[in-house]
């Protein structure tokens, strides 16, 4: 459980898509498939955390305005909790897959579309581009809440779509958008939902120690390399749970 999460903790740090490995692990080690979604919840919360901490430059240069997509992410991840425990999984499930796929399409032709619309103008300029970015970012973080693997590529293919074009500050303001979703259904699973405390503080350790590692060594190896390994998680992701669901 250690090792699998700290690999987590690193993925989630650059692209997203860890629970990819640890909800399948916990199910493996027997834990319930809903007990095992509350328990990652609330294990890789805290390397989220660290995640946010290891990109502390980039995200103090994102621009102020961006921050309020902190307000749905807290909204929808709390709403996003709250459906988990109360609605059937199968048909959400089926549809996952398909989701990250379209968003790491959109991510891969990123730059082609900037250009071709001028997002980045267009985002500079009108006030509005920002209430539908946040109506976006209030059904994926509602996503998040419910089950979040993959959700990191969905918020990196929204902030391309704003014109954000620097990858580490796109990964800044992905995790700290992460810590907010995933914040709140964590604090909702806590109270409500049958969270399985060894496994979770065993895991909140090695994803700690692997989310400010991963985001260390992503400023490293330099945004080409950054956004390759993002693609490569995506199209992962998508393969993996279509797989699995269908």
């Amino acid at each position: 459980m250690f090792a699998v999460a700290s690999v987590a903790g690193a993925i989630n740090s650059v692209a997203g898509g860890g629970t990819l490995l640890t909800f399948p692990t916990l199910v493996w080690l027997g834990v319930s498939p809903l007990s095992a979604n509350v328990t990652n919840s609330v294990a890789l919360w805290p390397g989220q955390i660290s995640g946010v901490w290891g990109y502390r430059r980039p995200l103090a240069q994102v621009e102020r305005r961006a921050l309020a997509l902190v307000v749905p992410s807290l909204i929808g991840g709390a709403l996003g909790g709250v459906l988990l425990i109360f609605t059937p999984t199968r048909l959400f499930d089926r549809l996952v897959p398909f989701l990250i796929l379209f968003a790491t399409t959109l991510f891969t032709v990123q730059g082609p579309l900037q250009r071709r619309f001028n997002l980045t103008a267009i985002h500079q300029s009108r006030s509005h581009w920002l209430s539908w970015t946040m109506c976006f970012q209030f059904v994926v973080a509602l996503y998040g809440g419910y089950f979040g693997a993959g959700v990191g590529i969905l918020m990196l293919a929204a902030l391309s779509l704003m014109g954000h074009t620097d990858i580490h500050r796109m990964n800044a303001l992905k995790n700290l958008l992460a810590v907010c979703m995933n914040g709140a259904a964590a604090v909702y699973f806590v109270f409500t939902a049958n969270v399985v405390w060894f496994d979770a503080v065993v895991m909140a350790v090695g994803a700690i120690i692997g989310g400010a590692g991963g985001a260390g060594l992503a400023l490293r190896l330099g945004p080409r390399v950054v956004r390759s390994i993002v693609i490569l998680v995506g199209f992962g992701s998508a393969l993996v749970l279509l797989i699995r669901n269908w």
